[in-house]
């Protein structure tokens, strides 16, 4: 059953559930002259789907790109597995199973989809296969031969995700996922999370549509200046709604 190769695929790089996988702790970061984390702090749960929150230019992306250790200048600690990966290369974090899909997707427009999906190497044991990528994602099977740059909205961000599940990753980072997409996409992509959360996979996710994460979310962080300002459980969202509406304007 195509659910229970994901299920194997994710046991192979993820440690049982519920266990601590990545602890973030004073982590600051800058691009250039300008500080822009400000001493970030939380963690994530193996088998978690965990959502970062806020308004534009608040630091969550920011967040996602000094863990991955794509940001030239980082500080604190940043420990995976109880692993320290603040000095590490993102070459090298990669390879313990973490993998980020940017907001900006990446997709090569003169590559068709088998060769976008085919390009990502894997980089350790227990990466989705071409067939369980279709089997989450049917579109991209009926668009194979198509070009990057023919592919709507919707299909880039399925074939974006898709590409980091080859790898080998269980750790996956998603970069505001729904941004510019239909309702109906969103919803794909909401249930598509859901199911790789089922089978094990952790997630932490960035987003502003925060409707769409309360359907996928086990708990959130709010960012806000750099920082963590707030976070809570998705089973006390009802009571922190007034407080959302402050920090989000929702």
């Amino acid at each position: 059953m195509p659910d229970a190769q994901l299920a194997e695929a994710a046991a192979k790089t993820a440690p049982a559930t519920g266990g601590e996988i990545l602890a973030v702790s004073n982590l600051e970061a800058w691009y250039g002259e300008s500080h822009i984390l400000h001493g970030i702090n939380f963690n994530v749960n193996a088998g978690e789907v965990v959502t970062l929150l806020g308004r534009n230019g608040a630091g969550k992306t920011t967040t996602l790109k000094s863990i991955m250790g794509v940001i030239g200048k980082r500080t604190g600690s940043v420990r995976f597995n109880g692993k320290e990966l603040i000095k590490s290369p993102s070459d090298r974090i990669a390879r313990l199973g973490v993998a980020f899909c940017p907001e900006e997707r990446g997709i090569f427009s003169s590559l068709d989809v088998r060769e976008n999906l085919l390009l990502p190497p894997v980089v350790r044991p227990g990466g989705l296969s071409l067939e369980q990528i279709f089997d989450l994602f049917p579109n991209l099977k009926e668009r194979l031969k198509s070009q990057g740059t023919k592919l709507s909205g919707g299909e880039q961000q399925m074939l974006a995700i898709a590409r980091i599940l080859r790898t080998g990753a269980s750790f996956l980072m998603l970069d505001e996922p729904t941004e510019g997409l239909a309702p109906v996409i969103i919803q794909q992509i909401g249930h598509t999370i859901a199911r790789l959360k089922k089978q094990g996979f952790t997630i932490l996710l960035v987003e502003q549509n925060f409707r769409f994460a309360s359907t996928v979310a086990d708990r959130y962080y709010i960012v806000e200046h750099g920082k963590i300002i707030d976070g809570f459980a998705n089973s006390e969202l009802a009571a922190n709604m007034d407080k959302l509406h402050t920090y989000l304007g929702v």
